[in-house]
């Protein structure tokens, strides 16, 4: 009797976790599901109204032209003056970053001490917290004033203030990831360089950083989609003067901050106007899909080599 009640109760037992195992497994089934439809949703929602732009804007007017003014009574639509504006600020992000970035990973994976590297990664990930409107009225209220002493003709709205917050604020996903990458590489490549009589600088770099090179460039990769795609240190410090240049002294406009000047509600749903916002939101989610899909790419290569 007691034998077969016990066998009935872990009967019931092995019945309700295969329930519960069930439950979860439709429970993340769903969650996978949501962020599908969801990007779906927003890739429906970029080409339908990406379509109803360019049936009354050309493709050559938006691809050729070197002026964008869709709010003026001139109207042009070339997207080259935004375009170089982000890629300006990109550029000069990626120049701040990359050189703090990866010599902090250096430091940290190969050089510092292991109760150094526990407190210090995490302390230089805390700028990743920092809230971007923080860093875009720092540049604009103190990074301005300061470089305007420094760098003659130098506007109150810049793209060089902005690029180099935007380079700070990225300096923790490259140091992160390249630190990750580097110490992924095998000891036994650093043991066989020492035991041939390779110095420990020679080591680093010789050795173990062209080993991680995909890991080290994916990401970087993955920090230059960041800066493309970062929109309050822009939308506050640029200012919103799209002009096609490359001086880093004078006022300009990228993608993310003209999408948030239209977005404020001045300009009527469903105009010219407003569908612009869309084509250059598509631009800019060709961009930075591409620039992920090449990090993955360098990552899935980086994984092989190791």
């Amino acid at each position: 009797m007691r034998a077969t009640q016990s066998g009935q109760r872990r009967i019931r037992r092995h019945q309700r976790a295969l329930m519960r195992e069930w439950l979860m497994e439709r429970l993340l089934l769903a969650c996978g599901l949501l962020s599908i439809v969801t990007t779906a949703g927003i890739l429906f929602v970029l080409a339908s109204e990406s379509f109803a732009f360019f049936s009354e804007v050309g493709l050559s007017r938006f691809l050729f032209d070197t002026q964008w003014t869709p709010l003026f009574v001139d109207k042009h639509f070339g997207i080259w003056p935004l375009l170089s504006g982000t890629l300006l600020t990109s550029a000069i992000a990626i120049t701040v970053a990359l050189p703090f970035g990866l010599f902090a990973a250096i430091y940290l994976s190969e050089l510092a001490p292991e109760r150094v590297r526990r407190g210090l990664k995490p302390a230089l990930e805390l700028l990743a917290g920092v809230p971007t409107i923080v860093y875009g009225y720092f540049a604009l209220v103190f990074l301005t004033p300061l470089l305007q002493t420094l760098v003659p003709g130098l506007a109150g709205f810049n793209a060089l203030s902005p690029g180099i917050i935007m380079g700070i604020m990225i300096i923790p996903m490259i140091s992160s990831l390249s630190e990750d990458a580097l110490y992924a590489v095998p000891h036994s490549l650093r043991e066989a360089a020492l035991a041939l009589g390779a110095g420990k600088l020679q080591t680093i770099f010789r050795i173990v950083l062209p080993s991680a090179f995909s890991g080290v460039a994916a990401a970087c990769v993955l920090a230059a989609s960041r800066a493309i795609g970062e929109t309050m240190i822009v939308a506050i410090a640029a200012g919103q003067q799209p002009r096609f240049t490359l001086d880093p002294r004078v006022p300009i406009e990228t993608m993310t901050a003209y999408i948030v000047q239209i977005g404020l509600g001045d300009t009527p749903t469903g105009t010219l106007e407003y569908k612009t916002i869309f084509a250059v939101g598509t631009s800019l989610f060709v961009i930075t899909f591409a620039a992920n899909a090449l990090a993955q790419r360098l990552t899935k290569r980086f994984k092989e080599t190791v």
